[in-house]
């Protein structure tokens, strides 16, 4: 079947090739079973449900669409390869579906791409190609790739079987649960949104189903609000997965009618529920992923009893890991950094060390600086970075040291 007679399908009856997909998928995708989370509903005040692609195999859902559309191509349309553009999840279920089609896939990601999706998807056998800033300089290089070559161009979002393909999900969530009232989804290109709302839609027309992209790559959320496709820039952002300058046009067309509204989340956001959900969720969530979460936290998702978040994907590098937990501490004033002076002479330290043991203070660094030219002579600047329970208590912390004299600041 054509492209756009699969997408005039999509839009007409999507029932027939989302049952083909879930066909496709069995034994390759994982039937990921929604779990409620206790964390999410006590500081939301809804039933918060969770649909955990980050369990899936490769740890996104994207393999649903990238084997779906695999399996769909003939030998002879395989011949030459696929290759693809990726952030990286894409990337990994284009390589394992590859792999299982016994052919050849040449991935292009971008320069600053995780290290963890790059190595990856190398291990499911893919040749990756690192080029560009951004995902759209990759995926332009990934269509000249496939002009050179003659592989077959598989897109990461703005294709009917690719967008068939992770449309299972919204009818897994019907399935296991009947009762939902909205659906809140991460957005890039819009494959994923655009799934799973025709999905849902034409299965109960009544659930509502909301898109959510980071202010640093808004653009399906500006197609939304302009009524139009429209491109944007992309700026930095720890959500990779959704840094998408030119959204799907494709995707766009099913958003536009099936698509209740787009919102968006701040980085700061994002990265406080990444944290949440390692902390008390014990689940690794990627930035992509805790969109939704970010957006139900902060209440901008219209109101509803019950809602499930799709948890797109888990793949994320260690070290980003590390810089969400030192930022998260930061923000929520569990990591505070504290400047102070005080007389260079002997005992003036330990006693001032002596203020932080009886307030039961963690210190973490310390560094006594006397050749500081901003100070006077006879004077030592203290910096010291300090483990409190909460942003109250690191302000009781200064208080008390300012009563005993202290010039503080906390930063």
């Amino acid at each position: 079947m054509e492209q756009k007679d699969v997408l005039k399908a999509l839009q007409r009856d999507h029932a027939a090739e989302l049952k083909l997909a879930a066909e496709r998928l069995k034994g390759t995708a994982r039937h990921t079973e929604i779990i409620p989370s206790p964390v999410l509903s006590e500081m939301t005040g809804h039933e918060i449900l969770l649909k955990p692609e980050n369990l899936q195999v490769t740890g996104s859902f994207k393999i649903r669409g990238a084997y779906n559309k695999i399996a769909s191509l003939t030998e002879e349309q395989i011949a030459h390869g696929i290759v693809t553009a990726s952030a990286g999840n894409h990337a990994q279920g284009v390589a394992l579906g590859s792999r299982m089609a016994h052919c050849k896939s040449t991935v292009v990601m971008p320069e600053g791409a995780p290290l963890a999706k790059a190595e990856a998807t190398k291990g499911y056998g893919a040749e990756v190609v690192l080029y560009g800033k951004t995902f759209d300089e990759s995926l332009a290089k990934a269509q000249e790739i496939q002009q050179e070559t003659g592989a077959y161009f598989v897109h990461p979002y703005d294709d009917p079987a690719v967008i068939a393909g992770q449309g299972t999900i919204g009818l897994e969530i019907l399935e296991q649960n009947p009762y939902i009232e909205s659906i809140v989804v991460p957005v890039g290109g819009g494959g994923l949104l655009a799934g799973i709302a025709a999905a849902v839609k034409q299965v109960n027309p009544k659930v509502k189903v909301y898109g959510v992209q980071t202010e640093q790559a808004p653009a399906m959320y500006l197609c939304k609000k302009e009524n139009k496709w429209v491109s944007h820039g992309v700026g930095r952002t720890i959500a990779d997965g959704i840094a998408v300058g030119m959204p799907g046009k494709l995707t766009w067309k099913l958003i536009s009618q099936y698509v209740d509204d787009m919102l968006l989340v701040n980085e700061e956001d994002i990265c406080a529920a990444m944290l949440l959900m390692l902390e008390r969720g014990k689940m690794v969530v990627e930035g992509a992923g805790a969109a939704p979460l970010a957006a139900l936290l902060h209440h901008i998702v219209p109101g509803s009893d019950r809602a499930a978040a799709v948890v797109s994907g888990g793949n994320i590098d260690v070290n980003t890991i590390s810089q969400i937990i030192e930022r998260g501490l930061v923000r929520t004033g569990r990591r505070v950094k504290l400047v102070t002076w005080m007389m260079d002479r002997p005992g003036e330290l330990l006693k001032f060390v002596s203020y932080l043991e009886e307030m039961k203070i963690n210190i973490l660094y310390i560094n006594h600086d006397r050749a500081d030219r901003s100070v006077p002579l006879g004077v030592t600047r203290v910096e010291l970075d300090l483990e409190t329970r909460n942003a109250q208590h690191a302000k009781e912390v200064a208080d008390t040291l300012r009563k005993a004299g202290y010039k503080i600041e906390m930063r």
